[in-house]
C-alpha cells in the first residue's frame, strides 16, 4: 500500500501552493521535449513557454532546466546523413555541442510569443560544488530573474567527464535539485511522461497505485522507485526521487508529475493535487544556514562591523554593506567563509563573502554605490548577501 499522509494531499497543497511559489525551478526530462524520438516535440515546449509566461503574469520567478540537446543533435546529424558509431562520452558530447544551438533556438522562438527573454546556462557538477564558483552562478541567476529573464539551464555535456565514473546527473534531475538549492527555489517541479510514483510499476502490476502525497523519503520509497534507466534518457524514477531528497533536505517541495497534463504548471499553482509531492525537511533558510555553516571551520578570516551594521543584520534582515564594515583581518578571497563580528568582539555570524579581503579593505566605510570607481571586477553592492549569511 502506498504511504498515508495525515491530512489529504489537496488541502496541503491547496493551503500553500500560493504563499510558497515566489521561485520555481522546473526541470523537463529528454522524453518529454523529444517525444521518445529525436525530433523536438513542438507542442509541447509551446505549451511550456505559454504556461510559464502565465506565471510570470502571477509574480512567480521561473528557471527552466531542460534536457534535450543530445536529441536535438542526434536529429540535426541524421538528417545530414551523418552517423556517429560509437556511443562513448565523446559521442554524447558531440550530440550535445551539435544539438545545443538548435534546442534553445526552439526555446527562443516560442518564448518570444509571449515577450519573454531567455538566458542559457551550461552548468557541470564542480560548478555547484565550489564556493566560489556556485556564488558566481547565483549572482548571474539572481540578476537575469531580476531582469525578467527566464534562464534555461542545462548540464554541460560538452565538457562534462564524470559519466566515466558514473556521476552524471542523472538526466540533469539532480541537477536541477542542486539548481533549486543555489536560488533558494521554494518549489521543484519535475515533469516527465509518467503521472508520478506509483506503489508499483503500473506496466508490469495493473493494481499499482499513484502515491499522492510522500512525508518522507525512506528504503521503502527508494525500493519502489527501482533503479535508474538507461539509454535514450539517463533518469528514471530513482534519479526523481534521489532529486526530491536532495532538494526536499534544502527546503524546497518537490513534485513529480506528467508535463503532458493539460496546464499542469497552472494547475500546481492553483492547489490541484497533481502527481506525486515531497515535502519540504525545512525552510530554505534553515538549510542555507545548515550549508553556510559547513564551511566555518575553513574560514579564512573576517571583518569587524559598526553598530548600525548589527542593526541591519540582526533586527532588520539586511545584506552587509561596505559602509559598516570598520575593519577587516585575515586573506580570505571571494567565495570564502567570513566571521562578521560586532563592536563588542562577539560574532554575530558567518557568510559568502562577495568580494575578497583586498577589495574588502578598500570599499569599508565607505557607500555601495562608490564601489565602482574603488575595485576592478564589481560583484554587487553587498559585501555578504543576506541570502548568503547565516546569524549565530
Amino acid at each position: 500500500m502506498p504511504p498515508r499522509s495525515k491530512t489529504t494531499p489537496h488541502d496541503r497543497a491547496a493551503g500553500e501552493s500560493r504563499r510558497q511559489w515566489r521561485r520555481v525551478v522546473v526541470k523537463v526530462g529528454t522524453n518529454l521535449v523529444s517525444g521518445a524520438s529525436d525530433v523536438l516535440d513542438d507542442q509541447v515546449l509551446g505549451d511550456l513557454a505559454r504556461q510559464v509566461a502565465e506565471l510570470r503574469k502571477r509574480g512567480v520567478e521561473i528557471l527552466l532546466v531542460t534536457s534535450g540537446a543530445v536529441a536535438a543533435g542526434r536529429s540535426a546529424l541524421g538528417a545530414r546523413g551523418i552517423q556517429l558509431e560509437r556511443r562513448d562520452v565523446a559521442y554524447r558530447q558531440v550530440l550535445a555541442a551539435v544539438g545545443q544551438s538548435r534546442l534553445m533556438g526552439e526555446y527562443e522562438r516560442h518564448f518570444q510569443e509571449h515577450g519573454l527573454a531567455i538566458a542559457q546556462a551550461l552548468l557541470s557538477r564542480g560548478d555547484l560544488e565550489s564556493r566560489l564558483r556556485y556564488l558566481n552562478i547565483r549572482n548571474t541567476l539572481e540578476r537575469l530573474l531580476a531582469l525578467g529573464v527566464v534562464p534555461i539551464i542545462n548540464e554541460n555535456d560538452v565538457v562534462a567527464v564524470e559519466e566515466l565514473e558514473d556521476e552524471v546527473f542523472g538526466d540533469n534531475d539532480r541537477l536541477s535539485a542542486m539548481v533549486a538549492n543555489t536560488v533558494d527555489a521554494d518549489v521543484l517541479l519535475l515533469l516527465g511522461e509518467v503521472e508520478g510514483l506509483y506503489s508499483a510499476d503500473p506496466n508490469l502490476d495493473p493494481g499499482a497505485e499513484l502515491i499522492r502525497q510522500v512525508d518522507r523519503i525512506d528504503d521503502t520509497i527508494d525500493g519502489i522507485a527501482g533503479p535508474a534507466l538507461g539509454g535514450r534518457s539517463r533518469g528514471g524514477m530513482a534519479s526523481k526521487v534521489q532529486a526530491a531528497r536532495i532538494a526536499t533536505a534544502f527546503g524546497a517541495t518537490v513534485v513529480i508529475a506528467s508535463g503532458r497534463k493539460t496546464d499542469v504548471l497552472l494547475r500546481l499553482h492553483a492547489g490541484e493535487s497533481v502527481g506525486t509531492r515531497f515535502d519540504a525537511a525545512s525552510t530554505p533558510r534553515e538549510s542555507r544556514k545548515r550549508w553556510i555553516l559547513t564551511g566555518v571551520s575553513s574560514s579564512r578570516g573576517g571583518v569587524l562591523v559598526d553598530a548600525g551594521a548589527v542593526r541591519a543584520l540582526v533586527e532588520n534582515g539586511h545584506s552587509l554593506l561596505p559602509a559598516g564594515i570598520t575593519r577587516v583581518g585575515g586573506e580570505f578571497e571571494r567565495g570564502d567563509i567570513i566571521s562578521i563580528t560586532g563592536p563588542d568582539g562577539r560574532v554575530l555570524g558567518w557568510g559568502i563573502a562577495n568580494y575578497g579581503a583586498a577589495d574588502v579593505g578598500l570599499m569599508r566605510g565607505k557607500r555601495s554605490e562608490d564601489r565602482l570607481a574603488i575595485v576592478a571586477n564589481d560583484y554587487g553592492p553587498e559585501v555578504v548577501h543576506r541570502n548568503n549569511l547565516a546569524l549565530a
